[in-house]
């Protein structure tokens, strides 16, 4: 291994490396003890181990990352340096040979944590055989994975597809999994949009969309599917409100009041909760978080191209890892790449002040994520 310019990190008693810029060497072997000595430290540098995944991540303690995000080679898709994953002849024995690398994930991942996998799908005798989904359910039935969000990734546009018998296909799944249902790690406010904001106009607040608390107190007023017990709390409730509007607890609202607005989702008091508290109350709002929504499940992100694809086929975003790293890693946590690549997530995590771990089998790929994070502030 060339180490111009490298010196030996103190204190330690096996090959590894730190050079005076900040970049590190890959590291080739003594992974557990390389981890070790890279996650007691401070430096967010990435750590790159070259090998096979489930050998490397067998060599690191259990619940010891705080976040997981990957995009593994597709399978049949192409061939990848140094072969490894993708290149089998059978589908399922694809779906087993991810299973016993997220099997590992699951181990070194803190109860706490979150794995994201970003997969697409691929035909076989011209039918899509639903590779995506295949691997999940493997996961959920068999190592027990929770399924919290299925993320359908648009990618605007997508590369030449001559087929006269098909849809173009321009979209992928990106499956978002966790260990426990409850108490995992979660920032929804990390990941919110600003929206548009209510305003007071003349004393009485307008929402962004041009209702005003007037209105809603006019059709109280004039209701007949109200009680006069229902319409007297139904005012004080919208002046509280109105208040929290006023003071920025709430950047907007909407009141759905009982024979005046359409009930949300279903008028079954069976099946919608909301049709029951209009049944019960004759009222009933929706309230809008004041540092604004969170995203929903169908993300827009153009694909990259400026990522050297001379070196890599298939380079996922930056932008496709940071809505995950900032909603699921917390500040100051360790994520990792079982198949970094050219390091997306890497040099996502490095850009958000996480630190990261990758592994992959090429060196090829290693040596180009190492080009791409000299680049990052």
């Amino acid at each position: 291994m060339k180490r111009t310019g490298a010196k030996r990190v103190v204190g330690s008693d096996f090959p590894l490396f730190g050079r005076q810029d900040g970049e590190r060497e890959i590291i080739e072997k003594n992974h557990g003890r390389a981890f070790d000595t890279y996650r007691q430290g401070v430096d967010v540098t990435p750590l790159m181990m070259l090998g096979d995944a489930k050998a490397v991540l067998r060599s690191l303690p259990d619940s010891a990352i705080d976040f997981s995000m990957t995009s593994p080679p597709y399978w049949g898709k192409r061939e990848y340096h140094n072969g490894g994953i993708g290149l089998e002849t059978d589908y399922r024995d694809y779906v087993h040979h991810l299973a016993e690398v997220f099997g590992e994930v699951k181990r070194v991942l803190k109860p706490e944590g979150s794995f994201w996998l970003n997969l697409g799908d691929s035909y076989s005798g011209k039918g899509l055989v639903g590779i995506p989904w295949r691997v999940t359910f493997e996961l959920i039935d068999c190592q027990g994975w929770v399924l919290r969000n299925a993320v359908v990734w648009n990618k605007l546009k997508g590369g030449m597809d001559n087929s006269k018998d098909r849809l173009a296909n321009v979209h992928e799944s990106l499956f978002h999994f966790v260990k426990q249902a409850r108490g995992y790690y979660y920032d929804a406010d990390a990941i919110r949009s600003r929206v548009r904001e209510a305003k007071v106009v003349n004393g009485a607040v307008v929402s962004a969309t041009g209702v005003s608390g007037v209105r809603y107190k006019r059709q109280i007023e004039l209701s007949t599917a109200l009680t006069p017990a229902e319409k007297k709390a139904a005012f004080a409730a919208l002046e509280k409100i109105l208040e929290d509007v006023a003071e920025g607890r709430l950047s907007d609202f909407r009141m759905i009041i009982r024979g005046q607005q359409r009930t949300t989702h279903s008028d079954s008091v069976k099946v919608s909760g909301r049709a029951m508290e209009l049944l019960d109350n004759g009222f009933y709002f929706l309230k809008y978080h004041p540092k604004g929504s969170k995203p929903g499940d169908v993300w827009d992100i153009i694909p990259e191209d400026t990522q050297g694809r001379e070196g890599h086929f298939a380079p996922y975003p930056i932008d496709l890892c940071r809505r995950p790293l900032l909603a699921t890693c917390p500040p100051g946590g360790l994520a990792l790449d079982p198949f970094a690549g050219t390091g997306t997530t890497l040099v996502a995590a490095r850009l958000l002040g996480r630190k990261s771990v990758g592994i992959d089998i090429s060196r090829n790929y290693l040596e180009l994520t190492q080009e791409r994070l000299r680049s990052v502030p």
